[in-house]
């Protein structure tokens, strides 16, 4: 049976209302699992400038990759609890991938918050996220966990992800972004 074109058309409209109101979801169970929200104090709003990735594994099948992952993003950390070492975040991102398409997140995560000399710092810890991309599942979301580190000050840092190589992914990779604070310089 083939499809017509108007049923192809309605096809991705389903999917982009799918993926549209699934971001939805996730920022509302952000919002409400962030009870510190409420206290401008206790939290900090980051513009993310997605920027770059390393590909790892040399078993490539000779198939070259964007390395170059332009795209922007948002990122909101603050203090759960009672320990100011450890920051929940939520984030969302879109950003050209390793084959030169559009990629879409929203996760949310926890990170451990390691002081080190002159106002640096160093977060480790990890992100959940669902994501919609075009090389899997032609852009249907699909949850995943990543280890993050983010190195830097209060007003800029670098976000380091590892993505290991799972089922038909063709190489894993570090992908880089720059996290920067949109409180006063």
């Amino acid at each position: 049976m083939r499809l017509k074109r108007s049923d192809c058309c309605q096809d991705i409209r389903y999917r982009k209302k799918s993926l549209f109101l699934l971001g939805i979801i996730m920022m509302s169970l952000c919002l409400i699992s962030a009870p510190s929200l409420a206290t401008p104090d206790d939290g900090s709003y980051h513009l993310i400038l997605n920027g770059r990735s390393f590909h790892l594994s040399e078993a490539n099948n000779g198939q070259s990759f964007n390395e170059n992952n332009l795209g922007s993003g948002f990122q909101y950390d603050y203090h759960s609890g009672d320990r100011k070492d450890w920051i929940s975040y939520f984030n969302g991102s879109v950003f050209n991938d390793s084959l030169n398409n559009a990629s879409y997140y929203l996760g949310a995560g926890k990170a451990r918050r390691f002081p080190l000399l002159n106002g640096w710092r160093i977060d480790v810890g990890y992100l959940a996220f669902v994501m919609a991309r075009k090389d899997f599942n032609d852009y249907d979301p699909f949850p995943g966990i990543l280890p993050i580190a983010s190195i830097g000050t209060r007003r800029a840092a670098v976000n380091i992800s590892y993505i290991p190589q799972l089922g038909d992914a063709p190489t894993e990779l570090i992908f880089l972004q720059l996290k920067i604070s949109t409180k006063g310089w």
